[in-house]
């Protein structure tokens, strides 16, 4: 064991040395520091590449057995801190890190704008018949509730009905906030035909952002009545607290409030502009295209910023947690991991 250590620590700074324009390699661990927000967001940027949909079976084999030989300290000579770094991208990227399976590619978190955006520019679509808004909110709620699934953590099971739960409760929240207020705009006798085709390119935000907070609070309940793990700095477990359970399902909430707000915002102001100039007018047929690249750009820009907001181990000060969890640590801190 002791030599095998030996041989792993050799190789590590054999690669470091090799390298020295990546950090040293650490296996499972960030790239990037997860202080900061501009480290998150460098960190998600990997996370999210769509490249690596495109990477064959072969690579990803390559790139598995090359952190198996780091982790049992049997590196060839040569291997850089780059290519440690670009392997563990590409093997975050496609298999479940509980399960070691393959997550189906639309459901990745590197698919999730390739895959997100014609949904979005469906949303976005205006003179939405009833049907259609029914039927682009409920895609939109299925796409991320499969993808919720099957990034979900793999390592204490959840009853599907749970999932299930979240799911049409998203789903019911989403299509009936989206109907009832389209219903709202038609009737609404003050506004001009252009105005109100305005306002309506606006409905999908609020029905989407609160179909994601109904999606955490029906997925996540159980926390808040039984609490979330709270650890020191050194890893070690303190104890289990319902109000950094409140922190944690408050965070991801606001975050699934920000992440639709670019996607679903900006592009109904810029297209607005845009079918406005001679080039628009001149050529309609150029309006849906022009509405997707704008739709991209958003989706692109907004999912980094919103997912980098909080870091994923959240950090609180034990004096705003229960008492019993205080008396259990001598740390000023601890985390807890906030969730998806």
């Amino acid at each position: 064991m002791a030599d095998t250590a030996t041989t792993a620590s050799a190789a590590a700074a054999s690669a470091a040395n090799t390298s020295t324009d990546a950090p040293p390699f650490q296996l499972g661990k960030p790239r990037f520091q997860q202080t900061s927000f501009y480290g998150r967001l460098r960190h998600f940027l990997d996370i999210i590449d769509p490249r690596t949909l495109f990477v064959t079976e072969r690579r990803l084999r390559e790139a598995v057995q090359l952190l198996e030989d780091y982790k049992h300290g049997t590196l060839h000579p040569g291997v850089t801190n780059e290519q440690l770094w670009s392997a563990q991208k590409i093997k975050q990227a496609i298999l479940h890190p509980d399960t070691n399976e393959k997550i189906f590619m639309p459901f990745r978190m590197s698919g999730y704008i390739p895959f997100g955006t014609p949904i979005v520019v469906g949303l976005l679509l205006p003179n939405q018949t009833l049907a259609s808004t029914v039927f682009w909110q409920w895609l939109n709620q299925s796409h991320n509730a499969c993808v919720n699934y099957a990034n979900r953590n793999a390592t204490k099971p959840s009853p599907a009905s749970k999932f299930i739960q979240g799911y049409l409760g998203a789903v019911i929240s989403a299509v009936s906030i989206a109907v009832g207020l389209n219903v709202l705009v038609q009737k609404a006798n003050k506004f001009t035909p252009a105005t109100r085709l305005l306002v309506q390119r606006f409905v999908p935000f609020p029905a989407v952002a609160s179909a994601n907070i109904c999606n955490v609070v029906l997925m996540r309940y159980g926390e808040l009545e039984e609490g979330i793990d709270v650890l020191d700095g050194d890893g070690n477990l303190v104890g289990s607290s319902k109000i950094a359970a409140r922190h944690a399902l408050l965070e991801t909430a606001l975050t699934r409030v920000v992440l639709p707000m670019p996607i679903l915002v900006l592009p109904p102001i810029v297209m607005s502009m845009l079918e406005k100039t001679a080039l628009l007018q001149a050529r309609p047929r150029l309006l849906l295209p022009v509405q997707s690249l704008v739709c991209l750009a958003a989706f692109g820009l907004a999912l980094p910023l919103a997912i980098s907001l909080f870091p994923q181990m959240s950090e609180i000060e034990t004096s705003q947690l229960e008492p019993e969890i205080a008396r259990a640590t001598s740390s000023r801190t601890v985390v807890y991991n906030k969730g998806l």
